[in-house]
């Protein structure tokens, strides 16, 4: 490809700005996915966003009778490789679990205190665990942006 011809550009040049936008070509097309931070701030933003809806799924049933308040598996526990545990099959004819398939299953949060109509639902508790995970969400998204943009200045792009 030759990009250069018509504009006064040396020939002995050529060869190294073809290289030069070779290289650049493949640097544009850069998956941020493949890099382990980026591939953890991904994780880590999936798993707040499942808190988030597990959590106001609690609130929303706050006033149902005998409603269980539930909670996802710690982060921690998901990138330790403990999280969703599949039951043995100790036949080939058995079927497979039906646990919940997606980035964590859910627990039921232990009763600290019950209703007099059986809900476990602690509504401070709620809101506390939802501020927690929405400044999680806020900091992992900086931490993506920040990046990103110093990945930007590193290629030479603004914005």
């Amino acid at each position: 490809m030759q990009l250069f011809e018509g504009m006064g550009v040396k020939k002995y040049l050529m060869p190294v700005l073809n290289f030069l936008l070779t290289f650049l070509r493949q640097i544009g097309v850069m998956d941020p996915s493949q890099i382990g931070l980026f591939d953890l701030a991904a994780k880590r933003l999936a798993w707040t966003a499942q808190r988030q809806g597990v959590l106001a799924a609690n609130i929303a049933n706050v006033n149902t009778p005998a409603f269980q308040a539930r909670d996802i598996q710690s982060f921690d526990r998901i990138l330790s490789g403990t999280g969703a545990i599949e039951p043995a099959r100790t036949q080939p004819n058995h079927l497979a679990g039906t646990a919940a398939g997606g980035l964590s299953s859910l627990l039921i949060d232990p009763a600290k205190a019950r209703a007099l109509d059986g809900n476990t639902v602690a509504l401070d508790q709620q809101l506390t665990k939802v501020a927690d995970t929405e400044t999680t969400q806020a900091l992992v998204t900086t931490i993506w942006k920040k990046y990103m943009g110093m990945f930007s200045m590193a290629l030479g792009r603004s914005g």
